[in-house]
């Protein structure tokens, strides 16, 4: 039975891990640093490993010697987040233009912090430890996926931080945890011409902006206020000139949803009002939707592991409902697309600090959490193994 008391043996492990990977942040598919990070800490622990080079995952192999024992399988990312940190931390980052802006720092140390317990004290079963690439772009689980290291792996456990919770506090729910995420293009085309003489030319610039005012109508009267959507229009590119009517713009994107009729009434309703405000202006609107990770869903049995093992860390007054899904996205939605498993919540705000959202250049998180996630990886593994003995 792990504690947050028996983690603080692994705790100055765990930071100075923590504060490697956050010094030395990599993109998506380019995290050679920090997967040698992590070949070096399952060497220092005796952890056997799997690495295919950079753009892979790093997967560690904790064996026991009975054959018919389970596998389960922890899960961490590797990458980092374009962006300029503005932390002040001592150990900020040292790669211009990047940095851990979405807790993947934490994550890998909470899960390397959980295979030093664990290999202290080895549980009854198998454990996979998967340091994933790509996370935040390009869908870095199927690699793992496709590489066929899940095969025989009887469930999976990931989780991520967040200021929604304070150290100390996990969040664990069944079902639905985050959204479905989409992304649209919308070229608008129209005919150039000059300014002084709009009569000559289709304006794309108009068009576009009825358009937009169009797109928000599509959640906000279209869908049930009960079922959570969001249509986000991020990047809009149009004109050259100040006295330029613009023959073209460009619209970029997405679409989160948590119900399949929720999202193909989103997909085809951006499809109606871009074909309609075509014919209505006479211009020619093209659009392209693109999908992206599907929702993340909890299973059941292996959420009852996780908020048994959650119980066991921080107690009854630490675990914490859920709200509502969040309409964030994941790819650790793949990986429930092939074997059961449950994503949680780590609350990582500092008492006295003001909430500061994922992806921010400020984000930071209170390193007291490394302890609750490395204990609560450790004790999952072991609940989930007493389970499946039972």
């Amino acid at each position: 039975m792990a504690t947050i008391q028996q983690a603080e043996t692994v705790y100055p492990q765990a930071v100075k891990l923590r504060r490697n990977f956050h010094r030395h942040p990599e993109l998506a598919f380019e995290e050679a640093h920090t997967a040698q990070a992590i070949i070096a800490e399952l060497e220092r622990l005796g952890v056997n490993y799997e690495y295919s080079g950079t753009g892979g995952a790093v997967i560690g192999r904790l064996r026991t010697d009975c054959a018919s024992a389970p596998t389960f399988a922890l899960r961490a990312e590797m990458d980092a987040l374009p962006g300029a940190e503005n932390t002040d931390l001592p150990f900020a980052s040292t790669f211009e233009g990047k940095m851990h802006a979405c807790g993947h720092d934490a994550h890998m140390a909470m899960v390397l912090g959980a295979a030093n317990l664990l290999t202290q004290s080895p549980p009854e079963c198998n454990v996979l430890f998967v340091f994933q690439p790509a996370e935040e772009r390009g869908g870095g689980s199927r690699v793992v996926i496709n590489s066929g290291v899940l095969t025989g792996v009887n469930a999976i456990f990931g989780g991520h931080v967040t200021h929604h919770y304070q150290v100390g506090e996990i969040m664990v729910a069944e079902g639905v945890i985050t959204a479905q995420s989409d992304r649209f293009r919308i070229q608008v085309k129209g005919r150039g011409g000059h300014g002084a003489r709009p009569h000559e030319a289709t304006d794309a610039v108009v068009t576009t902006g009825l358009l937009i005012t169009a797109i928000q109508t599509l959640v906000s009267r279209e869908i049930n206020p009960v079922y959570p959507s969001v249509v986000t229009i991020g990047t809009i590119h149009a004109g050259s000139a100040p006295n330029v009517i613009a023959e073209e713009a460009v619209l970029e994107g997405s679409i989160r949803s948590t119900l399949p009729a929720v999202r193909v009434h989103l997909h085809e309703g951006l499809k109606r009002m871009a074909r309609a405000l075509g014919e209505l202006h006479n211009a020619n609107i093209d659009i392209t939707i693109s999908e992206g990770y599907p929702p993340v869903v909890n299973t059941h049995h292996e959420t009852r592991v996780a908020y048994q093992a959650a119980r066991t860390v921080v107690g009854e007054k630490g675990l914490m409902a859920m709200d509502h899904p969040s309409m964030g996205s994941e790819d650790f939605s793949y990986f429930l697309h092939e074997i059961p498993g449950c994503y949680v919540r780590f609350g990582a705000r500092p008492h006295e600090q003001e909430y500061i959202p994922l992806h921010s250049p400020a984000f930071d998180v209170d390193e007291q959490a490394l302890k609750v996630g490395a204990a609560f990886f450790d004790e999952v593994v072991r609940e989930a193994t007493r389970q499946h003995q039972a």
